[in-house]
């Protein structure tokens, strides 16, 4: 029996991946086939398409790569109409996945949609395409699945998969003892984000704010996890142009947090990670201005990082757009090295877990996937 797999970015390649493998436990006989990344390809599935081509974040980025991701649509349609998947599990990238999920209801496939477009933020017309194309909605924040089902969505809390994939609690030495780091010096983790395009947008101010910390700190090591898929040489590049010579660390990035005294990290799924490995951090981001310009009139939430979200307050500092400046980020880092400005910011960490409840998310959507397939 096939099941249809969709995933784009380095996070859904994992949920994805995690999904696959707990699938294969339950139905050894299931075949898979699709689009993703390096992790769904490790769990032996066939990709049609990978991950990367229709990889991008903005409004106005987008435009440049409209004709290739109208051609994987195509492409994975057509594999569809051929091989007949029992069910499709899509994950995530909405723009993306909800075009495919109309093509694949047209085909009479079953479809279970991961990880909910953020309607509650922005766009929350996108719930009637949802209710007409998606059977089941498998959410990942526990306030979605009342938002969604007083909208006629067929919408399920599962728990966080992060939860699941985080390394067991340890002490920083401990982690910096796998990761071969020296214990005794200071550690600046920075996470640049997990696309091409991240990195050129936001990697020459990370690495200069990275500069700044080691001239302050002397003896800091600069710790770096590369997201699969990335050149080591491209995610080092800014750094050195900084003066910096940064550890990289091929994934991980959990581990690298867990290493860390502070962490500085690109907002997305990656604060959300490093909250709940209860290490002070800075979130920051920046778009195309034009895209900034949009988003703001549309998007209505009172923070843009995760951890902030969840909680309800601000936990962590948040630098997005034009206040996302070297002088702003170290300004904000520097209180969270010591004293009363971290302890409160691990306090806030502290609740984050609370709010996402227990694990065991991938063998939830698992079981609904194949639900679905009867």
């Amino acid at each position: 029996m096939d099941v249809l797999v969709v995933a784009g970015e380095a996070s859904g390649d994992q949920h994805a991946a995690d999904v696959v493998a707990a699938l294969k436990l339950l139905r050894p006989d299931l075949r898979f086939f699709g689009m993703g990344g390096p992790r769904l390809a490790a769990q032996g599935v066939e990709l049609i398409h990978g991950a990367h081509e229709i990889s991008v974040m903005g409004i106005v980025e987008v435009v440049p790569k409209i004709p290739r991701i109208w051609r994987v649509l195509g492409d994975l349609e057509k594999a569809a109409k051929e091989r007949k998947p029992a069910v499709a599990l899509l994950v995530d990238v909405p723009d993306f996945n909800l075009r495919l999920a109309k093509r694949l209801k047209a085909l009479g496939v079953p479809i279970a949609y991961y990880v909910a477009p953020m309607a509650w933020a922005w766009r929350e017309s996108r719930t009637k395409t949802i209710a007409a194309r998606v059977d089941r909605l498998l959410c990942i924040l526990p306030f979605e699945e009342a938002f969604f089902r007083t909208r006629g969505v067929n919408a399920t809390y599962v728990g966080n998969p992060v939860i699941d994939q985080l390394p067991a609690p340890a002490t920083p030495n401990e982690f910096r003892q796998a990761l071969g780091l020296t214990v005794e010096a200071p550690v600046f983790a920075v996470l640049p984000g997990s696309r091409r395009s991240e990195i050129s947008r936001l990697g020459p101010t990370l690495a200069a704010v990275a500069a700044k910390v080691v001239a302050q700190r002397p003896g800091t090591r600069v710790v770096v996890p590369v997201a699969p898929g990335l050149p080591r040489e491209f995610v080092e590049a800014p750094f050195l142009a900084a003066g910096v010579t940064p550890v990289l660390v091929d994934g991980r990035a959990a581990e690298v947090v867990g290493a860390c005294d502070v962490a500085l990290v690109a907002s997305g799924t990656a604060t959300l990670e490093a909250g709940l490995m209860r290490r002070p951090l800075v979130a920051v981001y920046r778009v195309n201005g034009l895209s900034y310009a949009i988003g703001k009139m549309l998007v209505r939430v009172p923070f843009f990082c995760l951890v902030n979200l969840l909680v309800g307050k601000k936990v962590v500092p948040e630098l997005l757009q034009g206040d996302m400046t070297v002088d702003r980020i170290v300004e904000a880092l520097e209180p969270l090295w010591a004293g009363p400005a971290r302890e409160e910011c691990l306090a806030g960490l502290e609740l984050l877990r609370e709010k996402l409840g227990t694990g065991g998310a991938s063998i939830r959507v698992a079981k609904t996937v194949l639900e679905l397939c009867q």
